[in-house]
C-alpha cells in the first residue's frame, strides 16, 4: 500500500504538469512573460506563473533563464550573439559594419513591434528593469567600441568609444520613436477596412523611420570618418550631376600649428580625394606657406 501511494504521487504530479505540443523558444516564452507582467504586474508574476502560461515546467524555465528579470531582455541576448558572429567575419569597412550591426538591432525590434511595445510599457513601469535596460545599451556600446579597436588598431581608443556611443544613441533615439509613436486607432465603422488602412499606415511609418535611421547613421559615420567608403559619396556626386553643379573650388581647412608640411599635404590630398596630386605647380608650396599662418 505504501509503495502504491509513493508511486502514485509522481504520477499525479506528472499529469498536472503542462504538456506543450512543441518546445518553445526563449523569445516565445519571453513574449508570454511580458504580457503576464503587463496584465498582472511584474512583481506579482512569478516564474511558476510564466512556466504555467507557457506550458513548460519550472525546471525548463530555469534552464532557459536565470531569473524572471532575464526574460524581459531575451532578444537582447540573442542579438548579442548574432552581432558577435557578424563581427567575427572580416569586413572591409569596420565603421560601416558597426552601423550595419545597429541596423540589425532596429530591424529585429521592428519585426516584433507589438511585443516590443508591450515590453517597453512594462520596463517603464518597473524601476529595476529601467536600470537593466540602461545596462543593455552600454553593452552594445562596449561591443561596438571593442570591435572597432580590434579591427582598426590605428583608431584612437577615445574615438572608438565616441563613435560607438554616437551610433548607439542615434539608434536608441529612432527606436524609441518607432516604439512610442502614435498607433492608429480603428473606427468602429467599417472595422475591417480601417484595420487594413491602419496596418498600411503603420507599415509606411516604420519604413520611413528605418530610412531615417540609415540616413542618421551615415551622418554619424561621416562625422567620425569623412573618407569612409560608403554609398553616400556616390550619392553626393550624383546630386551635383543632376543639378549641373561642379565641385566647389574653395576649400577651407583648419589644422594645428604643429603639423608638418608633409602631414598637411597628405591630409589635404586625402580630403580632396587625391586631386591635389594633379594640381598646378606650386600648389604644395602655397599650402606649406599657409600652414604656418594657422
Amino acid at each position: 500500500m505504501l509503495i502504491s501511494r509513493l508511486m502514485s504521487v509522481p504520477a499525479a504530479e506528472a499529469s498536472a504538469q503542462p504538456r506543450p505540443t512543441r518546445a518553445r523558444s526563449r523569445v516565445e516564452v519571453a513574449d508570454i512573460a511580458v504580457r503576464l507582467f503587463r496584465t498582472d504586474g511584474y512583481e506579482a508574476t512569478t516564474a511558476t506563473d510564466i512556466a504555467r502560461a507557457a506550458g513548460i515546467s519550472r525546471s525548463t524555465f530555469f534552464r532557459q533563464f536565470r531569473s524572471k528579470e532575464d526574460v524581459i531582455f531575451a532578444d537582447h541576448d540573442e542579438l548579442a550573439v548574432q552581432i558577435t558572429a557578424y563581427f567575427a567575419v572580416q569586413h572591409e569597412d569596420p565603421w560601416r559594419a558597426i552601423r550595419d550591426a545597429a541596423t540589425m538591432v532596429f530591424e529585429r525590434f521592428r519585426e516584433r513591434l507589438d511585443s516590443v511595445r508591450v515590453r517597453d510599457l512594462v520596463v517603464r513601469d518597473t524601476p529595476t528593469l529601467r536600470d537593466r535596460e540602461t545596462i543593455m545599451a552600454i553593452r552594445y556600446e562596449q561591443m561596438f567600441a571593442a570591435y572597432l579597436r580590434s579591427a582598426r588598431p590605428d583608431v584612437p581608443p577615445l574615438t572608438a568609444i565616441r563613435y560607438a556611443a554616437a551610433i548607439t544613441a542615434t539608434h536608441n533615439y529612432e527606436l524609441r520613436r518607432l516604439i512610442r509613436g502614435a498607433i492608429p486607432a480603428s473606427s468602429p465603422t467599417n472595422a475591417a477596412g480601417d484595420e487594413a488602412t491602419d496596418a498600411a499606415s503603420e507599415a509606411d511609418r516604420t519604413a520611413r523611420l528605418a530610412e531615417e535611421l540609415a540616413t542618421e547613421l551615415r551622418e554619424v559615420g561621416r562625422l567620425f570618418h569623412p573618407d569612409v567608403a560608403d554609398s553616400t559619396a556616390g550619392q553626393g556626386q550624383a546630386v551635383h550631376g543632376q543639378v549641373g553643379e561642379s565641385p566647389p573650388e574653395l576649400v577651407v581647412a583648419v589644422f594645428p600649428g604643429t603639423i608638418t608640411p608633409g602631414e598637411l599635404t597628405r591630409e589635404v590630398t586625402r580630403a580632396l580625394g587625391g586631386r591635389l596630386a594633379g594640381s598646378a605647380p606650386g600648389a604644395d608650396a602655397g599650402a606649406h606657406r599657409n600652414a604656418g599662418r594657422d
